[in-house]
């Protein structure tokens, strides 16, 4: 009788667009758990500074998802270090935010360039051997003005995931819809904007709070180590969409 759970231990764990700080927590934390890891980006300088960031050794890459040259040129990086892709994680994000009538379409292109096109390119290329793991959102279940172009893009990785998980089995593909998290993707606002936003979200979700890093870390890494787990939106809202 096999388990339906296995460690990532010696297993080699690729992060695309590893820079946010959910992708540091998950670089961090799958070390923790005895991978190999390779952090990639857009920015060669960028991604440094996280892997210099993070404890244990972090081998990183550079991979411009718009350009899927750049993506054979990332596999091929990988080949000439005999890095075979066992779990493939991508957090690529390109909003492309506004009212309809603004939008510009380099900007939507962009947008599924990063979530979709070019998800699917780094699968052709990469050809993880274990499990793919994309990240959606959860505008995708809460849409809002302004943000058509977000909702979509994210809407179409979850159905990618179900399409992928049955193209590609028995590798297993989910993908993983965060709600608002302290990742510092809201630093921006200030800390007085940053605190409303928190404050405001917490007092409508189901879990009276918001979201850490460390918790869509952990949950993206117990997904990749189960093996009976494919096909499958993981909601970490705190059950906002509901509300």
């Amino acid at each position: 009788m096999t388990t339906a759970t296995a460690g990532i231990e010696n297993q080699q764990v690729v992060i695309v667009a590893g820079t946010s700080g959910i992708g540091r927590q998950l670089a961090q934390d799958a070390i923790g758990r005895g991978a190999r890891v390779t952090i990639t980006g857009r920015d060669a300088d960028a991604v440094r500074a996280v892997a210099d960031s993070i404890e244990g050794e972090v081998a990183t890459a550079v991979v411009d998802l718009s350009n899927e040259e750049s993506i054979e040129e990332l596999a091929t990086e990988l080949a000439r270090r005999d890095v075979v892709v066992d779990h493939l994680i991508s957090l690529a994000n390109a909003p492309a935010k506004g009212p309809v009538e603004k939008l510009e379409r380099d900007a939507i292109i962009g947008a599924f360039d990063a979530k979709v096109i070019g998800a699917l390119l780094l699968v052709k290329h990469l050809r993880p051997t274990v499990s793919v793991t994309l990240f959606s959102g959860i505008v995708a279940w809460r849409p809002r003005p302004g943000m058509a172009v977000t909702a979509t893009s994210n809407g179409a990785v979850a159905f990618l995931a179900q399409a992928l998980a049955v193209e590609l089995a028995p590798v297993r593909v989910n993908a993983v819809s965060p709600g608002v998290v302290d990742s510092g993707a809201w630093d921006a606002l200030g800390a007085a904007g940053k605190d409303k936003l928190f404050a405001d979200t917490a007092a409508r979700n189901p879990a009276r709070r918001i979201g850490t890093s460390q918790e869509v870390s952990g949950a993206v890494l117990d997904a990749i180590s189960n093996q009976f787990l494919t096909g499958t939106v993981l909601h970490l809202d705190g059950g906002a969409r509901l509300v």
